[in-house]
């Protein structure tokens, strides 16, 4: 991808919806896979009472719309300004208690997941039913919008594309607890080709000898592909 090309898909403007203040990318093509669309508010004729606490609104009890469902509540159920990047919000905004749950569990994937699979880490990979491995750094582009490996070749992946992941474990830790993350394997269509192709990455080591940057990688992806899904599911 050229440098003009790279710097017309990362362009963001700023723009103002009923919700509040977005920055948003220039091309509605161009935005996050992990993006979601503002809801339609529920129009104002079609709720007079809270649709959570039932309480009638009047003079004195005011009706908000939530801004990631789009529902109708009185104040005290819908107080909360709440951080939403997936609506590309520029401050937090006002959101009922339960989509401030779901917004404050979603943070953690922002402030600290996605930062991780934008510094990448070490794997092995191995390219459809090839039996030959090459060790390549992969990481999520600037953008969100693929997966970039590097080795000593190069390739891009469309998140958008990939179809369905596996995160490959082995074993249980002494005493219980989850199995360790060893791999991932994944199928994307591929342009100008029929049907999926499959990749496959095995966790490697880095310079230190260690192979935690690559399992705490595909714990982040993890995470990042739950999202992907509620994305295409909105």
């Amino acid at each position: 991808m050229s440098s003009e090309v790279a710097a017309r898909c990362d362009a963001k403007k700023l723009v103002r919806s009923p919700s509040g203040l977005r920055m948003v990318p220039e091309h509605r093509a161009f935005g996050s896979p992990f993006g979601l669309e503002e809801p339609q508010w529920v129009p104002d004729k079609e709720c007079p009472r809270c649709m959570q606490c039932d309480a009638k609104f009047d003079f004195l009890t005011r009706k908000h719309h939530c801004r990631r469902c789009g529902k109708c509540f009185c104040d005290k159920c819908c107080g909360q300004k709440v951080a939403l990047p997936r609506m590309c919000f520029v401050d937090p905004v006002r959101q009922c208690s339960a989509c401030a749950l779901v917004s404050r569990k979603e943070a953690e994937f922002f402030d600290k997941q996605l930062r991780v699979l934008l510094s990448g880490a070490t794997f092995l990979v191995t390219f459809g039913n090839s039996e030959k491995s090459e060790t390549m750094v992969c990481r999520l582009s600037n953008n969100q919008r693929y997966l970039l490996l590097d080795g000593d070749s190069h390739h891009e992946i469309e998140v958008a594309h990939i179809s369905t992941v596996q995160i490959l474990t082995e074993g249980f830790p002494t005493g219980g607890g989850n199995a360790r993350a060893t791999g991932m394997s994944l199928q994307y269509a591929a342009p100008g080709s029929e049907g999926t192709t499959q990749l496959k990455l095995t966790a490697g080591e880095d310079a230190n000898g260690s192979r935690r940057p690559s399992t705490v990688w595909l714990v982040a992806m993890h995470k990042a592909v739950k999202l992907l899904c509620e994305s295409r599911d909105q």
